[in-house]
């Protein structure tokens, strides 16, 4: 089993592998590991079972930065959701670096605002 303190440091390593231009634009972007969402983020997504959320982007995306007032902003997180993504990752046909990978670019895609073609394009990407 990967224990927490593995699978952040898989988290940052599957961060660094994406594509330079892709990870240049996430600025200040903090990765946080969890072993679950909150009972409040599972309740706010009307989501019954915590394995059911594998990562989250938490703050304000660039598609929506102008709209806000810039002074006091916290900073934008990815949340990666470490029983979940471990639970996924046991039915054997995705390996846990390659599940992280995939919600890291999902994730940075709300960021951006991007489409789902252009977030699987980004995960096709070979760096």
């Amino acid at each position: 089993m990967v224990d927490i303190d593995a699978f952040t440091t898989i988290a940052r390593a599957e961060y660094a592998r994406l594509p330079e231009e892709f990870r240049s634009l996430t600025g200040d972007i903090v990765l946080m590991v969890a072993e679950e969402a909150s009972p409040e983020v599972l309740r706010t997504m009307r989501i019954h079972n915590p394995l059911h959320l594998l990562g989250l982007f938490e703050g304000v995306g660039l598609a929506h930065a102008e709209a806000t007032v810039a002074t006091g902003q916290a900073p934008n997180y990815i949340w990666l959701y470490r029983r979940p993504i471990l639970a996924y990752a046991a039915d054997g046909e995705n390996t846990v670096e390659e599940i992280i990978r995939h919600v890291l670019i999902h994730e940075i895609g709300h960021h951006f605002g991007l489409s789902d073609d252009d977030m699987y394009a980004i995960d096709d990407a070979d760096d």
